[in-house]
């Protein structure tokens, strides 16, 4: 029998998952941010090496090559159990065979990106903010991923970012006031790259905001070194939106990550997408939200899952959100100004 309140005390916890599936690897090269990525799950045959997969796993994995590719860094992989495949961690990295299914309903651009592209890799929607899209590549790759059409360079498009292109438009076009970085992950650049990319945006005087998106402190938080952290902290205000969707993720590795980069200065936020058999369970996204707090998350916002071609059927209807958000906020208690809000 399942011990819910057992279960429960464990994802309070932060806990160290290294060395897990990699028991003889030292802690040296285990910390080290490039053996990670080196490291990755990227085939069938390593996953089967580890799990004891399902006939919809497998199935998806053989069909991920040309759609969305596969891998998930060391450190991410340690959270996934070895039997159960309907395991929340579980279900956002391992492909599943209902990734090609698809409803009338679905999109390959589900937020209009690709017809608001101002110039290559820029994305002009809204009147003073843009969506810098640096890279096409990510730690690990989440199955429900909305811009899998371009990300990990396996899918139906390519993305060639004209930086130049992108500094004189923006240069030029003086209402923006506020730029996302994202892709891809930007803090999958070496601190050089990514530090001349923020001198440039910096350097233009009408963009006060400047933001990353990043998967990267949760996926890969042996990133997160001082060093990125005070290069940094030399282009404030700069906010740093993270993405967790379950308790488990909050590894200690990762609270430290993100403790790194709040004690230099940087807000941190988190985007959660409401993902059925992930974090539809409202005790769980309540306590995932809560536990975000003493991680230095302090602003957490709940997302509707994009309706896009191709990703395995976890997105919730929009009636169910609405009743999910109304149960949260009411009656549960919230540390400080975490209360979640809906986008």
């Amino acid at each position: 029998m399942v011990n819910l309140t057992e279960d429960r005390a464990q994802e309070k916890a932060f806990l160290s998952h290294a060395p897990g599936y990699w028991p003889n690897v030292s802690p040296e090269l285990w910390n080290d941010w490039k053996w990670q990525l080196k490291n990755r799950v990227t085939s069938l045959a390593q996953l089967e090496e580890h799990l004891e997969l399902a006939d919809e796993e497998r199935g998806g994995v053989l069909l991920s090559g040309d759609k969305l590719a596969l891998a998930i860094t060391p450190h991410f992989f340690n959270l996934i159990p070895r039997a159960d495949a309907e395991d929340p961690i579980r279900r956002q990295v391992i492909p599943r065979i209902e990734e090609t299914w698809s409803s009338p309903y679905d999109m390959i651009d589900p937020c209009g990106e690709d017809s608001h592209m101002a110039v290559p890799g820029l994305v002009h929607r809204y009147p003073d903010r843009v969506l810098f899209l640096v890279t096409d590549r990510c730690a690990s790759y989440c199955r429900y991923c909305t811009r899998s059409r371009v990300v990990s360079g396996v899918g139906e498009q390519e993305l060639h970012t004209e930086f130049e292109a992108v500094y004189r438009y923006l240069e030029t076009h003086t209402e923006v006031r506020d730029v996302l970085l994202s892709g891809g992950d930007a803090l999958l650049f070496s601190d050089n790259k990514l530090d001349q990319i923020l001198a440039r945006l910096r350097a233009i005087p009408h963009i006060e905001f400047v933001r990353i998106g990043t998967r990267v402190p949760i996926f890969l938080p042996q990133r997160i070194t001082p060093e990125l952290c005070a290069m940094l902290a030399k282009y404030h205000p700069l906010w740093v939106s993270v993405h967790v969707n379950h308790p488990r993720e909050l590894t200690i590795e990762v609270k430290e990550a993100l403790e790194r980069l709040a004690d230099h200065g940087i807000p941190l936020g988190n985007q959660s997408v409401l993902l059925r058999g992930v974090n539809d369970d409202i005790e769980g996204a309540v306590q995932s939200i809560n536990q975000g707090v003493p991680a230095a998350i302090k602003i957490v916002e709940l997302r509707f899952g994009d309706r896009v071609v191709d990703i395995n059927g976890g997105n919730q209807k929009p009636a169910f959100l609405l009743h999910f958000v109304k149960a949260m906020n009411s009656g549960r208690c919230f540390f400080g100004n975490s209360a979640p809000f809906l986008d």
